[in-house]
């Protein structure tokens, strides 16, 4: 029999294990040494939650579905009703074809077809590769439709350093600026600075209490562009580290407190290259040249790798 996510697709390097699936090419497992640092999912399950999930064309939301693009108006499918979104992508759910498994690599790919709600044609792939520095990931788009496409991406993982909860460990994350939603829809309503907030976690200090679904921006970076998220346990000192590149403007964080099940157990530090609604906004949005242009094409990298 067939497990619900399809295929399993197993890499190992360095100390470190992954598995990802057939289905929306998603990290089901990463571990080092075999201790988690991510919370993903069973074999014998689907993800939930959108764990380990990559988030193309757009992450997180489309207020309504509707959009305007080149001069016309699209209505996307709301796959989130009760909020009236569209929510992560259009690729989450869909077989990907593996195009290379190694021992320490495996990429996948998958044709997003023009359909109502998103008329282009898109060429998706991934490739997620394993060392001693960690796991790598490589989200690329590319557009083989006649006239420009808009994109964003993005990705899901939940970061792990024990069985949770998460409330005493220490998050360290570089943003600056937090994005201000509705808390019913959850869609963008203003942004605020951190400073002297909760929510000002640019110096390592525990969670505590703070209940998190929001999107950061204004990265604070190294010299190689890289701005690097850390959830440490400071009783053991283990932990796990998220990093982005450039082309990775904005994270969300959320600690599922609206989940009686995984409630505050991980918490999902998210990559997108746009923010929440950027198809009605245009903030950061990433507009894929012409089939055969310069610009048809973007990769964007993160990776997560181990403390210990």
């Amino acid at each position: 029999m067939l497990p619900p996510s399809g295929d399993q697709f197993e890499i190992a390097a360095g100390g470190y294990r992954a598995v990802v699936t057939e289905s929306g090419a998603a990290l089901r497992l990463l571990t080092y040494g075999g201790r988690a640092l991510v919370d993903g999912f069973d074999e014998s399950e689907t993800s939930s939650g959108g764990r380990g999930q990559l988030l193309v064309p757009w992450p997180n939301r489309v207020r309504d579905g509707r959009y305007s693009f080149g001069g016309a108006d699209h209505q996307l499918a709301l796959t989130e009703p009760k909020r009236n979104n569209a929510s992560h992508g259009l690729a989450r759910w869909a077989a990907w074809t593996v195009q290379e498994h190694t021992a320490h690599s495996v990429a996948l790919s998958y044709r997003l077809m023009a359909q109502t709600g998103y008329p282009w044609t898109l060429d998706l792939s991934v490739v997620y590769d394993l060392s001693a520095d960690g796991l790598t990931v490589t989200q690329t788009a590319t557009n083989t439709s006649d006239v420009p496409a808009p994109y964003a991406s993005g990705a899901h993982p939940y970061l792990a350093v024990g069985p949770g909860p998460v409330d005493t460990l220490e998050l360290t994350m570089p943003a600056a600026t937090r994005l201000l939603s509705d808390p019913e829809r959850l869609l963008p309503t203003g942004r605020e600075a951190v400073d002297g907030t909760p929510y000002d976690f640019r110096v390592a200090r525990p969670l505590r209490s703070v209940a998190l679904n929001d999107s950061f921006t204004d990265l604070a970076r190294d010299d190689r562009g890289v701005a690097t998220t850390v959830l440490r346990d400071p009783a053991t000192g283990l932990g796990v580290v998220l990093w982005v590149d450039e082309h990775h403007p904005w994270l969300l964080l959320y600690t599922a407190d609206d989940v009686a099940r995984t409630a505050r157990r991980s918490i999902a530090v998210e990559p997108m290259t746009a923010p929440p609604d950027a198809f009605r906004s245009g903030e950061d949005l990433v507009v894929l040249g012409p089939a055969g242009s310069l610009d048809d094409e973007l990769s964007a990298t993160w990776g997560i790798r181990a403390v210990d």
